[in-house]
């Protein structure tokens, strides 16, 4: 049994892996026995985020810098990851970024960012990595990171979320179009976190203990959500075990999206 959740000799590609919930997936990965390497825009984030996983796990983890949301800079990821661990077979899409705004407010060149960040950049990695899969005949696993806030707009503080909702939205119908599109050996899903204690999320938190309290009280799990919360759905989505799972979402939401 404990086989399905082997991952040993998988190369793994996580983009958005220098922090939040993608590190915490990166090093859910190794732990589950692959070769990671992780990519981001920022050097000194893949830098930091290297070390820390090499002292957690005392192996060392592939980087490469890039920016998703250009073409050149994917089609040259893919090739280095596959220059430096001879193949790819599991895509985790962890990029992209959330600012507020009320529907009335909202920027046009924040909405344009967004979109490029948290969707283009997941289209343009799932059409490379895609193609790759499939030139190449691996039984490939895509995994993106959606939100709560791909199918839930509101409560638990959803004002504001015009641009985040409708780009993770988007997340969702693309995952489905490439489980489709990817069909039938590259399986391609998502994780849909809640609220979780990320560098990004922090600052978007109330200030008070009362206030994130409430916040925590709305889900039946009575707490906000962890990064690690994510690694082991993100293990089963990239292993054998979810062999026959495509198209869907798992949900690491304290069990928000049950009960509103």
């Amino acid at each position: 049994m404990t086989n399905l959740f082997d991952l040993t000799g998988k190369k793994a590609v996580v983009v958005g892996g220098a922090g939040g919930i993608g590190q915490a997936i990166a090093e859910g990965l190794i732990e589950a026995g692959a070769q990671v390497m992780i990519s981001s825009r920022k050097e000194e984030s893949l830098h930091r985020a290297q070390k820390e996983l090499k002292e957690k796990s005392g192996v060392k983890v592939l980087y490469h810098v890039c920016d998703a949301s250009k073409e050149n800079d994917v089609t040259a990821l893919v090739q280095s990851a596959v220059a430096e661990m001879g193949s790819v077979d599991i895509l985790v899409n962890s990029q992209g970024f959330n600012k507020k705004y009320l529907g009335t407010e909202f920027p046009v060149e924040q909405w344009d960012a967004m979109f490029d960040a948290n969707v283009k950049s997941v289209m343009l990695t799932c059409k490379h990595f895609g193609k790759y899969m499939k030139d190449h005949a691996i039984h490939g696993k895509i995994i993106n990171i959606s939100s709560v806030r791909g199918i839930r707009a509101v409560g638990n503080g959803g004002m504001g979320n015009v641009g985040y909702c409708s780009t993770k939205g988007a997340v969702e119908m693309l995952t489905k179009a490439y489980a489709s599109d990817l069909r039938p050996d590259i399986q391609v899903n998502a994780i849909g976190p809640t609220l979780t204690y990320t560098p990004m999320m922090v600052g978007m938190l109330p200030d008070s203990e009362e206030a994130r309290n409430k916040i925590a009280a709305a889900m039946p799990a009575e707490r906000i959500g962890l990064p690690a919360d994510c690694k082991g759905p993100a293990i089963f989505l990239a292993s054998a075990a979810s062999d026959f799972v495509t198209g869907s979402t798992i949900y690491p939401d304290g069990g928000l999206t049950s009960v509103g």
